[in-house]
């Protein structure tokens, strides 16, 4: 599918999602965003030529630097050197459909003609994007406020044919990879570097990403939740529909609905209980889940205001007759954003995880862990360890990322968001999320297994049933950690029984 950046549309993140899923997914770009890209170029070379005083990055140094001023001889050669000396990222490479949607959002920026770049150098990016030519790009580096600096540096480098990408699977030489595709290297001109450097590329893919997961992480919390209720012989009770109706909170809303709709039509929460009522960690599920439903909407809304953006610096104007320099590259409302996205999606962990330890605790006629024989067997008492561990890393990780400030660029830059590091700490957060999800999945279904011969839902039987093609009950002591991958697997591939 071929997707078009048009600077008069507004992107969604559901667009986005449908780009960053279709493997051969290739980009263009319409011809009203040519001419504004085409425009704001000549705007800027005609201010060159006629104006006689400084403009910060584009006959001047960087940072606090600012105050040098570049013969104009020398204007190319600065921008790549920019490129160059900005590429200092460390730690683990940035998955590559990440990397992907980085190059999506740094096209999507620059298409609104107000960074002054070469029509060549965005046709460029969106060739990368489709002869899958995805740069090495490094997690660690950027503080979050003038922009990702480092983070852009490595996806810019492979335009220079310098630096690292994958192509077809491999890690190469850009130039190569270049050189493969048919295509050639970019020589920057003015502020071009500047255009490609500044800017929120790296949160806001990470933020998109994290976004589209959590979402999908969301859903399957709900399923696995009614799954456990049943296997715990839980109360209907406290998802009835007028119980939250007095507490209208939208996201608990949902959720009680969607808890409801589950369960509908299983012999097992109809039948009679003994308890009076269930612990928090199935008694407040609407209350917890649909919190953490309310904050991604929250961040979703901020994000997608954030991909419609220009997040460069200088800005040009032309209509103004203004070239500005300001502050949009700061990652602030996105690094506050992903602080709270994180410990939301922290939270659909840890109850999740205190579940899990109920199903194993041996209470409402189940046996202890959850073993047949236990005592001979150790049944399923472990990966509630696991569990409580990953709970644990992410509870650390959410501290906010956002509180901090380090001063940089000789005091220039004197105030950052890093949110940069609050988009790598969500995105680990989410994925242990995931895996935490998954040891309660396979736990419920075990669980369920001891409630026969009554049945759940006709809904929570064919998700059962699939994940029964995947996961065995289990007898006897086996090797764990291979149902566990299986179980998080399971979750990953089958987005489609969920709703």
């Amino acid at each position: 599918m071929t997707f078009t950046i048009d600077h008069t549309k507004r992107l969604s993140i559901h667009e986005l999602e449908k780009f960053m899923i279709d493997e051969n997914a290739k980009v263009d770009i319409s011809k009203v965003t040519e001419r504004v890209i085409i425009d704001g170029r000549a705007y800027l070379d005609n201010k060159l030529k006629n104006h006689g005083a400084p403009i910060y990055g584009i006959n001047t140094g960087f940072g606090s630097l600012c105050n040098v001023i570049i013969p104009d001889k020398d204007i190319e050669q600065l921008q790549e050197n920019l490129v160059k000396s900005h590429a200092c990222g460390m730690g683990e490479e940035v998955p590559q459909e990440i990397v992907k949607l980085m190059l999506f959002l740094k096209i999507q920026s620059l298409a609104y003609g107000k960074s002054g770049i070469q029509l060549q150098t965005v046709s460029l990016l969106c060739e990368l994007i489709n002869h899958k030519i995805y740069p090495v790009v490094y997690q660690q580096g950027s503080l979050g406020a003038s922009g990702d600096l480092a983070p852009l540096a490595h996806l810019s480098l492979t335009l220079l044919g310098l630096g690292k990408a994958y192509h077809n699977g491999s890690r190469i030489n850009s130039n190569v990879a270049l050189k493969n595709a048919g295509l050639k290297p970019v020589t920057l001109t003015s502020k071009e570097g500047l255009a490609l450097l500044n800017g929120t590329q790296f949160m806001s893919a990470y933020g998109v990403y994290n976004i589209i997961r959590s979402k999908e992480l969301n859903a399957w919390a709900d399923v696995i939740t009614a799954l456990s209720l049943d296997a715990f012989d839980g109360k209907i009770d406290p998802f009835k529909d007028h119980l939250h109706t007095i507490r209208a909170h939208p996201g608990q809303l949902q959720t009680a609905v969607t808890i409801r709709k589950l369960l509908d039509g299983s012999e097992i929460i109809k039948q009679q209980k003994k308890q009076v009522q269930d612990p928090y960690s199935f008694r407040c599920v609407p209350q917890v889940h649909g919190a953490t439903k309310d904050t991604l909407n929250y961040v979703t809304s901020v994000f997608e205001t954030e991909i419609n953006s220009v997040t460069d610096n200088p800005t040009i104007f032309p209509e103004e007759d203004e070239i500005l320099s300001g502050g949009n590259f700061h990652g602030q409302p996105l690094a506050l954003a992903l602080d709270f996205l994180c410990i939301a999606m922290s939270e659909l962990a840890s109850i999740s995880e205190r579940r899990t330890y109920l199903l194993v605790s041996g209470q409402r006629d189940l046996p202890p862990f959850l073993a047949p024989e236990a005592g001979l067997n150790s049944g399923f008492m472990i990966p509630q360890y696991t569990a409580a561990s990953i709970v644990s890393q992410s509870k650390q990780l959410c501290t906010p990322a956002s509180a901090d400030s380090i001063v940089s660029s000789n005091g220039q830059e004197d105030h950052v968001s890093m949110g940069a590091n609050a988009a790598t700490k969500c995105f680990t957060v989410i994925e242990n999320t995931h895996k935490v999800l998954a040891i309660e999945l396979l736990n419920a279904a075990q669980a369920l297994e001891f409630r026969r011969p009554k049945q759940s839902s006709a809904h929570l039987e064919n998700i059962f049933k699939a994940f029964r093609r995947t996961v065995p009950f289990i007898q006897k002591d086996e090797v764990m950690y291979e149902l566990m991958q299986s179980s998080i697997e399971f979750i990953k591939e089958n987005p489609s029984l969920v709703f």
